[in-house]
């Protein structure tokens, strides 16, 4: 028995040993470069405050993070609505068109991130599928170049890339409801709607409020998109980060930067699970 109890403490030693190296370790010597500073172009490894003080001060900075944090939002609805629409779908059809329906929506997250911006790239560029389908049905004349390089681009493609999260986050939340649930409910005389706004609803909510967390957390510090189908307009801050690590090679601002969005994933991440958590939903009594 001490020899079982034994090799449990060192296994829960071990994952713990792992998480503190693999995770936090590297993240708070990541931090830590916050604190530095950058002179003729080599990082001066003095503890200073200068690149916190300027990210807080800054307008242009603040003005970028509300502006990224407005599309995330955006975003995550977007994938919230047409994630729950779609999910409902498929959890009515039959078992075997419903799982091949989740697998084609799965397909997609398989893919490199990098192919399906490209994709989106040639569907929405001048001789894309959408100008040449609008001009296929006579509503325009010539390709329009209002949907890409654009912020409305970078909206559609985070939408194109993140909603198969809302479609697999919600539809295990509807198949977790169970059929006799809704055949009682049936039975009591209540309607399609009313089951809906009372049983389904409620219970599938939890888990599509986890689908809103990946949407929002992964549009929040994109930079491929905003890079690759924003053009100049399409600046944000998962940009701005890329750029201080990139061609500004300024680590110390980018990390600064990133403490800021790190902060606040993690406020999303905290909102996120207590909304996902059944209880919350119920109604205590007296």
């Amino acid at each position: 028995m001490t020899a079982h109890w034994f090799s449990i403490a060192i296994w829960r030693v071990s994952i713990w040993a792992f998480l503190l190296m693999a995770v936090l370790i590297p993240i708070a010597a990541f931090l830590v470069y916050g604190f530095f500073g950058v002179e003729g172009g080599s990082i001066v490894h003095a503890l200073s405050l200068d690149n916190y003080v300027e990210v807080a001060s800054d307008p242009v900075y603040r003005k970028v993070l509300g502006k990224t944090l407005r599309i995330a939002v955006e975003v995550s609805i977007l994938c919230f609505v047409t994630g729950y629409i779609v999910a409902v779908f498929i959890n009515r059809q039959r078992p075997a068109l419903k799982y091949t329906l989740i697998f084609a929506v799965a397909i997609p997250l398989m893919m490199s991130y990098v192919i399906k911006i490209y994709s989106m790239r040639g569907l929405l560029g001048h001789t894309g599928f959408l100008n040449q389908f609008l001009i296929w049905i006579g509503l325009i004349d010539e390709p329009l170049s209002v949907f890409l390089f654009n912020l409305t681009a970078v909206r559609m493609t985070l939408v194109f890339a993140l909603v198969p999260f809302s479609i697999l986050t919600t539809f295990v939340g509807l198949e977790r409801i169970p059929d006799a649930t809704i055949n009682a409910a049936r039975d009591l005389g209540a309607g399609p709607i009313r089951i809906f706004w009372t049983i389904v609803l409620p219970l599938s909510f939890p888990s599509a409020v986890v689908g809103v967390m990946f949407t929002f957390v992964l549009s929040v510090g994109d930079f491929l998109a905003p890079e690759l189908v924003g053009g100049v307009n399409g600046l944000t801050y998962g940009r701005l980060i890329f750029s201080q690590f990139g061609i500004a090679f300024n680590w110390p601002l980018g990390a600064a930067l990133s403490l800021v969005l790190m902060v606040l994933s993690f406020a999303v991440i905290a909102v996120a699970g207590k909304l996902s958590n059944p209880r919350w939903l119920r109604r205590e009594g007296p």
